[in-house]
């Protein structure tokens, strides 16, 4: 294989690749997502990062390309990206003092000489994240900043004040900015490990 494409726009994912000196190009996908909301949030990020891998891995040759979705869930119901400052200000009221799940799927591909997808793997990581109490002056602060809108629960735990509201998480840091690197970085080496740089080596 020649390259790696990441089928993502996420900022957060480029970052998180960036970081362990992955060298990749962003290839968005732009289908419309398609998931039964009656299947459980593993499937749905599983399916929806396949479809995202799989549009462009028809694409390109000799590649490996990484599709990934990541969905927050509370009480059984999917919170989405807010649809305005008002959705985002009930949903993060919602999550305050209490504790919620953010599940990212993410599909390999292999790539041949004819675009043809050769071999694919798929895999998901859960991490169960509690908010503090939250001061609705605060909610109000967060959202009149911007940074809840393009961001599915309507929070980055990487963000100022969306890093004060969470009390404490059980699993992958990353995986609740947006990508789970470390089963990522596992899941590649015995999936494609030739494409992955040796610690330390700076590739970009």
């Amino acid at each position: 294989m020649k390259q790696i494409i990441l089928a993502s726009a996420s900022p957060r994912r480029k970052k998180l690749l960036n970081q362990i000196n992955l060298s990749f190009e962003v290839q968005p996908s732009a289908i419309e997502e398609e998931y039964n909301p009656e299947w459980p949030p593993e499937k749905i990020v599983c399916e929806l990062a396949m479809q995202k891998g799989k549009d462009i891995a028809s694409q390109f040759s000799n590649t490996l390309v990484i599709g990934a979705d990541t969905i927050v869930t509370f009480e059984d119901n999917i919170l989405e990206k807010p649809k305005d400052a008002d959705d985002a200000r009930q949903m993060l009221t919602q999550l305050s003092g209490n504790t919620h799940q953010v599940y990212t799927g993410v599909a390999l591909y292999k790539t041949d000489h004819l675009n043809n997808i050769v071999d694919s793997t798929t895999f998901f990581e859960v991490t169960d994240v509690t908010f503090g109490e939250l001061d609705p002056l605060d909610i109000d602060t967060y959202v009149k900043g911007g940074s809840p809108m393009d961001k599915a629960g309507s929070y980055g735990i990487q963000d100022d004040f969306g890093a004060i509201f969470v009390k404490r998480i059980e699993g992958d840091y990353n995986n609740v900015v947006g990508f789970p690197l470390h089963s990522f970085y596992n899941t590649v080496r015995n999936f494609a490990g030739d494409l992955l740089p040796k610690p330390g080596n700076k590739n970009r």
